[in-house]
């Protein structure tokens, strides 16, 4: 007799179907993950105003370049501790109020920091446009669209953070023309109106609350990729991400604030300079798009790895290039390079710690990031007023980055997926 024939015949049930994989994903993550991006081009182009006026700005304010470094340091190192103040205020008050007050802040900032002198300057970019805008939207925005997506997690999050590259390819130009039309003060007032007038109506019918943290059906198979360290704590794997983004960070930010200044030493035009730190924006943006994708198939510990080892190959261009087309080259090599670090890092901390933590955890880190962006901001400034040359900065930089593949490597051999 055949086994299966007299199982039927004797009236047993079929076997149950699998449950079907289902995912939070839908066409309304995509539009909002496109409305965020927007946002986030707005909250990270505000800040570039110091940047390429630097030299403009310290000219008004004693020659020195220490006070615009300080400030963009402090923009950093505010919006880190901001987001760790926010971030226990966003279940409370929700990702749209919080963003809200944060584009207000970023304008008024802007526009205190044109109306005085150097207190004001740093009061406006510490306070309002650190501290109280970026703080308010950056690192929520970066969790508030991860709860959105589970299956194409790491391809969202390079999308929306592409936002800062968005607004680093169109503001330099814009911000170029106003300075030639009516000086930075003037600049700095008006791009302060275009944020409020730009984001506030775009975050008021955008954001909308996040889909639950536990959606799935029981039984049902999640997309999201799960990893542990193995033979660590979660308390020291998490210390170890800290301090991994804080040494990528600290390089990272020293070329995008310095590049136009660094030009203009080398004889190359002011507006040559903020078109090659477009073109490293851009450069950015298009190679984020191929890191989300990679990030989503490899994780996020392997693609930070990947991205740190091109950063630190291309400072090392930028400490021995004095040319413009040599310049031009290592820009663009060097925005491929850092352009998947960030985001990867936010879906490490996703695939790593518990979903319902992330609210905390990222912009802890994130923290922890903007530190290094602070102090490698201001410290390639302070550097150049003493020895009136980058070199050192970057060799320093190059430092730090070997720190951070060196954590990172460690953490992906100790990595097993669960």
């Amino acid at each position: 007799m055949n086994p299966a024939l007299d199982e039927t015949l004797a009236g047993a049930a079929p076997a149950a179907p699998a449950p079907a994989r289902e995912t939070i994903e839908t066409r309304k993550s995509w539009l909002i993950a496109v409305a965020v991006t927007f946002i986030l081009a707005f909250s990270y182009g505000a800040p570039l105003v110091n940047t390429v006026a630097l030299k403009s700005i310290a000219a008004d304010f004693g020659g020195l370049r220490t006070v615009p470094s300080l400030a963009a340091a402090f923009v950093w190192l505010g919006s880190g501790i901001g987001a760790m103040a926010f971030g226990r205020l966003v279940p409370r008050l929700g990702y749209r109020f919080i963003a809200l007050f944060g584009t207000v802040c970023i304008g008024l900032g802007l526009m205190l920091s044109s109306s005085g002198d150097s207190v004001r300057f740093l009061i406006g970019h510490v306070v309002f446009i650190g501290f109280l805008g970026s703080g308010a939207i950056n690192a929520q925005m970066m969790v508030y669209i991860s709860r959105w997506f589970d299956r194409r997690r790491g391809t969202a999050l390079a999308l929306v953070t592409s936002g800062q590259y968005i607004g680093g390819m169109v503001w330099p130009t814009l911000i170029t023309t106003g300075l030639s039309e009516g000086g930075w003060r003037h600049t700095m007032f008006v791009s302060g109106i275009v944020v409020i007038a730009g984001l506030v109506p775009l975050v008021w019918f955008a954001l909308r609350p996040p889909p639950a943290i536990d959606t799935a059906p029981s039984g049902a198979k999640s997309f999201s990729r799960q990893v542990s360290i193995a033979g660590q704590s979660q308390r020291k794997t998490f210390v170890m991400l800290c301090i991994a983004g804080f040494c990528c960070c600290m390089p990272m930010a020293m070329p995008p604030s310095h590049l136009v200044a660094l030009c203009g030493d080398l004889g190359i035009s002011g507006k040559t300079g903020a078109f090659m730190l477009s073109v490293m924006q851009a450069c950015a943006f298009i190679s984020r798009q191929f890191w989300g994708w990679l990030s989503d198939r490899m994780g996020g510990l392997k693609t930070i790895l990947a991205g740190s080892i091109l950063q630190a190959l291309s400072i090392v261009g930028f400490s021995l290039t004095q040319s413009e087309f040599g310049l031009f080259a290592v820009a663009s090599a060097f925005g491929m390079g850092f352009a998947g670090i960030i985001p990867a890092y936010v879906l490490g901390v996703r695939e790593i710690f518990p979903a319902e933590e992330a609210h905390w955890r990222v912009p802890t880190w994130f923290f922890s990031n903007l530190c290094g962006m602070a102090f490698g901001s201001w410290l390639a400034g302070y550097i150049y007023d003493q020895t009136h040359t980058y070199s050192l900065a970057f060799n320093l930089g190059i430092l730090f980055n070997v720190g951070n593949i060196a954590v990172i490597g460690w953490l992906v051999s100790r990595q097993v997926n669960r």
